[in-house]
């Protein structure tokens, strides 16, 4: 296979998996949304309760607009529930409510991926902005400039590394919901599995934004060694 093909089968993959991943998890939540807890509890009283029982009664929760926009802000000490989770007592509500308590029990931790996870993002926040503006750079400078190339391929690399650190917070992050949620007694034992399957869905997302930054990054490489 030549390196063209290789480009454009890249290419195309790179299209592709995002919105598979999305599909998965957006069709996932919607339906296990329709599933309501046994217990009757709500996503941000399942909140409160896990970080009351880690200790973190000073994080606040707040509903924030827009659907599965959820995060933890730790800046703030806020988790912040979109409209779809918040007040919702399905079961895919609980679980993604469940999860960003995870990423403030990570912090209250100082568990090490997110650590550094933190401590990167604001080279990468420079990276992802710059990185091909510098590589376009080097390849209209080519002759005077063309190292600009290889500074803008390491920006990226940093923007990899960045995923790559952040894909084990989020993996541990649902670890430690589905952990909380059943041994808190917040979901039935039966209903475990159904949260386990929105999580899984929603992180897939993460490892095909992985997978397809990777897969950018080969193409960047292979476009370099085939102009020399």
């Amino acid at each position: 296979m030549t390196t063209m093909m290789y480009d454009v089968f890249l290419f195309i993959a790179m299209l592709i998996l995002p919105i598979i991943a999305q599909i998965g998890v957006t069709s996932t939540f919607n339906k296990y949304s329709g599933v309501r807890s046994s217990r009757g509890i709500t996503a941000e009283q399942a909140a409160r309760q896990i970080l009351d029982s880690n200790g973190l009664h000073n994080i606040r929760i707040e509903r924030i607009r827009g659907n599965l926009s959820d995060h933890f802000s730790p800046t703030e000490g806020v988790v912040r529930l979109s409209d779809s989770v918040y007040g919702n007592d399905s079961i895919a509500a609980i679980g993604v409510a469940a999860h960003e308590c995870g990423h403030a029990c990570q912090h209250a931790e100082k568990y090490a991926p997110i650590v550094i996870r933190s401590a990167i993002v604001p080279a990468v926040n420079i990276c992802s902005r710059l990185w091909y503006l510098v590589f376009i750079l080097g390849v209209a400078l080519f002759e005077s400039m063309s190292f600009l190339i290889y500074v803008g391929i390491a920006m990226f690399g940093a923007v990899v590394l960045f995923q790559l650190v952040t894909l084990p917070t989020e993996l541990d992050a649902s670890h430690r919901a589905l952990k909380t949620l059943e041994g808190q007694y917040i979901l039935e034992a039966n209903e475990i599995p159904k949260a386990r399957k929105v999580l899984t869905a929603a992180a897939m997302t993460y490892v095909t934004a992985l997978v397809t930054s990777l897969m950018q990054l080969l193409r960047l490489i292979l476009r370099v060694r085939s102009d020399r």
